[in-house]
């Protein structure tokens, strides 16, 4: 049974942050796989063009019809037009929802009717730009078990509220890109050994040849930073979904054995080198007193490949992942009970910073 809540991070499943757990295939270098559906439901205008009572009326309609879902049962409602802004932009840095749904953007303010329904296997996004978005996020590189968790939503939902599908193109979307399956997984991939070695323009170069596209940290829109890509499918138009999967995984595949194979030529003909390099991040990140969040990213970068070529020990892949969110700007004003100001929050992010590492990197010498 889904309830409602003002934004309780304690009531959220897991607070909605297992897929940082690093328990899934190739975690070392694969954050997470995201999967995603986009559907629209017949009677309703496209989510920018409905009236504030329009979306409210498919709001409703939705919710009563994925109540009674087993794959959402203990999951929440929160609703983004009652939010505050820090409570929109702590949803959008745990990735539970798109920076357009959490009105983050001044210029395309949140939405009447914007809801996210958030569950401890997948949850559904309500009047995006599309009216659904139903998606599933996993630790590491795990495809097949984020797409399982979508459809089941979507065949559940889809035999109670009809979608807007055509015979010949597919679910009709608001975005043409996206018509067809409606489909876009992702993956959150961290590729520091392609970077130093300066390969990674040829690999991103040979991604978009094979219909595939690369953002920051959170999608469209955001800069890559700390060496982190998100890698995902660029049309779904004239593929299956099975089709779609299929290239991502034979793509990232790819991608993962050239990173892995940078880290080994790092090693072999730059040892000492990136040993330092790697070293003095760390302790950077061990001692600094303010840090931006540029630098903050880029330096656990560092130690996260330090910790991949077992170059500093002691030190999780956990606790890394835990760092890459919550020492971001809202979580850290979350902490202290306020809004931050960028000096502050940079102080403060410093601050947390060091406290994980001397509690959970103690081991490190």
């Amino acid at each position: 049974m889904m309830r409602r809540a003002s934004l309780d991070l304690s009531l959220l499943p897991d607070g909605g942050v297992r897929w940082l757990d690093a328990s899934g295939p190739n975690a070392d270098i694969v954050i997470s796989t995201r999967l995603r559906l986009a559907r629209n439901v017949v009677g309703y205008a496209f989510t920018g063009r409905a009236r504030d009572g329009e979306r409210l009326r498919m709001l409703a309609q939705v919710r009563e019809a994925l109540a009674g879902i087993a794959a959402l049962d203990g999951s929440v409602l929160v609703r983004l037009d009652d939010c505050s802004l820090l409570e929109r932009q702590l949803l959008h840095e745990r990735h539970l929802v798109s920076k357009e749904l959490a009105g983050l953007d001044a210029q395309h303010p949140v939405r009447t009717g914007a809801a996210a329904i958030l569950g401890e296997q997948a949850g559904v996004l309500i009047n995006e730009e599309d009216h659904l978005r139903l998606q599933a996020m996993r630790s590491g590189f795990d495809v097949t078990s984020a797409f399982e968790a979508a459809s089941r939503i979507e065949q559940a939902l889809g035999d109670r509220v009809p979608f807007a599908y055509h015979r010949e193109f597919g679910y009709l979307t608001a975005c043409p890109t996206n018509v067809g399956t409606g489909l876009r997984a992702s993956v959150l991939i961290h590729l520091p050994g392609l970077v130093l070695t300066k390969e990674i323009g040829k690999v991103l170069a040979g991604l978009q040849q094979m219909g595939l596209t690369y953002r920051g940290l959170y999608g469209e829109g955001s800069d890559v930073v700390g060496n982190f890509f998100q890698l995902s499918n660029q049309t779904t138009l004239g593929r299956t979904e099975e089709e779609l999967q299929d290239l991502l995984v034979r793509v990232v595949r790819h991608v993962i054995e050239r990173e892995e194979e940078a880290r080994r030529v790092l090693v072999r003909d730059a040892g000492y080198i990136i040993e330092d390099k790697l070293w003095r991040a760390y302790g950077t990140l061990r001692y600094a007193r303010s840090l931006s969040f540029d630098e903050a990213m880029n330096f656990l970068s560092g130690v996260r490949l330090g910790v991949g070529l077992k170059l500093i020990p002691a030190l999780s892949v956990y606790t890394l992942n835990k760092l890459l969110i919550f020492a971001q700007s809202a979580h850290l004003s979350h902490t202290e009970g306020r809004v931050l100001s960028e000096g502050e929050s940079n102080v403060a992010r410093a601050r947390y910073v060091r406290q994980v590492l001397a509690t959970e990197g103690s081991g490190v010498e």
